[in-house]
């Protein structure tokens, strides 16, 4: 007999009751998904998350006191191995920027579709950065890339590929290569750049 995939384990960080339980009703009746743990705020998901250690941690950015991105910090230095994806109703790239910066691997709007958040999850599990093309395109906007001597033509065609918000599969298709041909570049890019994540090789790339 196949052995069974073992579930995604997921966490909630969300201060708004009905979106908490909503999410976790969600997640009852997903059977890739395991909900391990939810709370209503920064200060009780950092006493409790490193107990549980979810692959994956949906996080609210507006939360009461201490707020999202500074979580995301102080959660990303106990558990670093941690995927968290920003849940927010704001498109403001400040928010991204912090965010991206603090260690999140993603950044959706609570108005997107309930199997986009889903398939986001798989994404970061898989080394994906999910964002709406609204963010993509803001963080585009806003960055130059600077000098990267040390990239070859095909390696910045594929950062520039995850830039923009494409996922591996698209990139396979855009560029006509092969999925092991892409890890190979991404992992020759994350070694040239001194990285470890496809957020901190964007972010690396778009910064001034």
């Amino acid at each position: 007999m196949p052995t069974k995939p073992k579930p995604i384990q997921v966490a909630i960080v969300e201060d708004d009751d009905e979106i908490r339980a909503n999410l976790t009703h969600r997640f009852s009746r997903s059977a890739p998904f395991r909900l391990v743990s939810s709370y209503p705020d920064a200060e009780s998901a950092l006493a409790d998350l490193p107990r549980h250690t979810p692959d994956v941690v949906l996080m609210d950015i507006n939360l009461p006191r201490m707020d999202g991105v500074e979580c995301v910090r102080l959660l990303k230095s106990k558990m670093p191995e941690v995927h968290v994806i920003m849940l927010t109703v704001y498109e403001d790239s400040n928010r991204l920027f912090k965010s991206l910066m603090a260690g999140a691997s993603g950044y959706l709007l609570k108005r997107s579709p309930p199997a986009k958040l889903l398939e986001a999850i798989q994404e970061v599990c898989s080394g994906g950065a999910p964002m709406t093309p609204e963010i993509a395109r803001r963080v585009v906007q806003h960055f130059r890339q600077p000098d990267l001597p040390s990239l070859t033509a095909r390696e910045r065609q594929i950062l520039d590929q995850l830039a923009k918000g494409y996922r591996y599969k698209e990139i396979v298709n855009n560029l006509n290569i092969s999925m092991g041909t892409l890890h190979t570049h991404v992992a020759k890019i994350y070694e040239k750049l001194h990285v470890h994540s496809r957020t901190e090789a964007v972010v690396k790339y778009l910064n001034k």
